[in-house]
């Protein structure tokens, strides 16, 4: 019998007898309900080296636990999994990372683990309170490892008081509450990830519904690339698409006139943008707001005209010389008639936007008051494909600017959330050169000093702008079945969560790893099924179901043909 066996068979006579040693961990009375597998090594300390070391595991031992009906026992000593080792008075936590089988050690199995943190031993109970990230004191080799119960990690994972919401259950346990730390979440920004069809927009959904619940007087703002979350937040939230949005066009700063307007590239697009704000800033002087507040830059929101931008270009372009060019005025002239009169623009260049309606546009937007309805839903699949990232820029960029302009004024905190995060801030690769991806990358890397949380969600995380998943304080990641996505993930997750990112491609739906500010330690958390009424519109069609019914289709197809010509849903 291995050495590891005759301790086993130790500790199940001091459970007997109810004997309590104060150097290995203590034995409670035969009536405690505590399992028997809880107090019998599963392996010991085989090397220590800072956050990663090696401990040895008896195969038979985990056998042993496969049966226990602690769902936390019966895992432990597997990967992702849960283990505790003693130091002093205090229990380390670590994960298991990895496992192979070694002969040459006693029990068989070789595994590497990565600490979580430690907490203190309460003497009457035996139980783990006071947990804390982070090791102060490590084992030397030799100390034994036993199974973590679900009665630690409830302890574990309990709240330490502040502010939280409840987001599904820890796994491998059935009633342990998985809780995010919302000031932490949102004070760091947080990024959820997850391939698709894993459940994102559902935990996405479930998430802000949560936050919602909890702060009805908040401000968020969701960037909706799908039309997918309208149904979700039909009774908790403001829904504007085209049809409603009414953003009005003078809103841009010069860049993104320049996006709009200027279709050239090179030394071309060099001489329209000069043109281009020289007439611009024309056109804002002639409002009666210019003239109150004096000086005015080309960024400035002040209202104009269409009409007037145009005639300021014609003006210009009578004052040339014969032989001065003047293609590159004709060339902007024809782009603002363009836009101007496609009725696929009419919610930003409409002729009824001309309004000082900025105070208005920024109420509604941001939700101030929000009246019940803390979050907006800003619908983009309707916008025209050619503005889509320009929209989402002004957006953006009125977060920051109005955060920056408020810093007199209590602070009012804004939660900004870009759903397909990696079409608006793409990593160098697949830059255009937008504005949208320089904003939200500012935003990312300072908006936590202004009062603006960021929240990204995207099914391709390494097709991120560099460093701007790194500022995540708080990473969710639900399966990735890329490789290059799960490297990149892991690059970015704290060391300690290491032993979890590996388990990420085999997440079921539903699940997911949370590591980072939100959460006390990392852990893997089974989503709450969330209400049909509170789900979005993305879930996958049935082939089957859909390809069996009949009748309806010429109807069906005019109808669609109508919508299309209309550039209207």
């Amino acid at each position: 019998m291995s050495e590891m066996g005759m301790q086993g068979f130790a500790a199940r006579d001091n459970l007997a007898e109810g004997r309590i040693d104060a150097r290995s961990p203590r034995i409670l009375p035969a009536d405690a309900p505590i399992s028997e597998n809880a107090l019998i090594p599963i392996g010991h300390v085989r090397e220590i080296a800072g956050s990663s070391s090696a401990i040895a595991l008896d195969l038979a031992r985990l056998e042993q636990c496969s049966d226990d009906t602690d769902p936390s026992i019966a895992l432990s000593g597997k990967v992702g999994s849960q283990i505790k080792i003693r130091v002093g008075n205090s229990w380390l936590l670590a994960s298991v990372r990895t496992q192979r089988q070694d002969t040459s050690v006693d029990g068989g199995i070789v595994a590497l683990i990565d600490f979580l943190g430690e907490g203190e031993e309460e003497r009457l109970t035996g139980r783990i309170y006071g947990f804390r990230r982070g090791v102060t004191r490590f084992p030397v080799p030799g100390a034994l490892v036993y199974p973590a119960t679900s009665s630690d990690l409830r302890q574990i994972y309990a709240s330490d008081g502040r502010t939280n919401i409840s987001v599904g259950t820890v796994f491998p346990t059935r009633d342990i509450r998985a809780g995010i730390y919302v000031d932490a979440l949102l004070g760091k920004h947080f990024a959820l990830l997850g391939s698709t069809g894993t459940g994102k927009s559902t935990a996405a959904a479930l998430i802000l519904h949560r936050i919602c619940e909890m702060a009805p007087s908040g401000h968020i703002v969701m960037i909706d690339p799908h039309g997918e979350y309208g149904s979700a937040f039909k009774t908790t939230g403001q829904l504007l698409d085209v049809s409603n949005l009414q953003m009005p066009y003078w809103l841009m700063n010069f860049e993104e006139h320049c996006e709009v307007f200027i279709t050239t590239t090179g030394q071309e697009r060099q001489l329209d943008s000069d043109i281009l704000a020289k007439c611009l800033l024309a056109a804002r002087s002639k409002n009666r707001l210019a003239e109150q507040i004096g000086k005015i830059t080309v960024d400035s929101p002040i209202p104009y005209l269409l009409s007037d931008l145009l005639i300021i270009l014609q003006n210009e372009m009578g004052r040339l010389d014969k032989g001065t060019n003047s293609i590159p005025y004709m060339r902007l002239k024809a782009k603002i008639d363009e836009i101007r009169s496609d009725p696929r623009y009419q919610f930003m260049f409409s002729g009824m936007l001309v309004g000082d309606t900025m105070v208005e546009f920024i109420s509604r937007i941001f939700r101030m008051p929000a009246n019940g309805k803390p979050i907006s839903i800003i619908d983009v699949s309707g916008v025209p494909s050619e503005i889509t990232t320009t929209v989402v820029a002004v957006l953006s960029r009125l977060v920051f600017d109005y955060a920056i302009w408020a810093r007199e004024e209590e602070t009012r905190p804004v939660l900004l959330v870009c759903e397909e995060a990696h079409r608006y801030v793409p990593n160098e690769r697949n830059s255009d050169g937008s504005s949208v991806g320089r904003i939200l990358s500012r935003i990312a890397k300072e908006g936590r000093k202004y009062g603006i949380s960021l929240g990204l969600i995207t099914q391709r995380p390494s097709d991120l702008a560099e460093g701007v998943l790194s500022q995540c304080g708080t990473i969710i990641s639900m399966r990735l079945n890329n490789d290059r996505d799960q490297a990149f993930v892991k690059a970015a997750m704290p060391e300690g969560a290491r032993g979890f990112v590996d388990t990420i491609p085999a997440l079921r739906n539903r699940e997911c790893i949370i590591s980072g500010e939100g959460v006390s330690i990392p852990m893997r958390v089974s989503f709450d099924e969330l209400e049909v009424m509170k789900r979005p519109a993305s879930n996958d069609p049935s082939f089957y179901e859909l390809w069996s019914k009949s009748g309806g289709e010429e109807r069906a197809v005019e109808r669609t043909v109508q919508r299309w010509r209309a550039q209207s849903r």
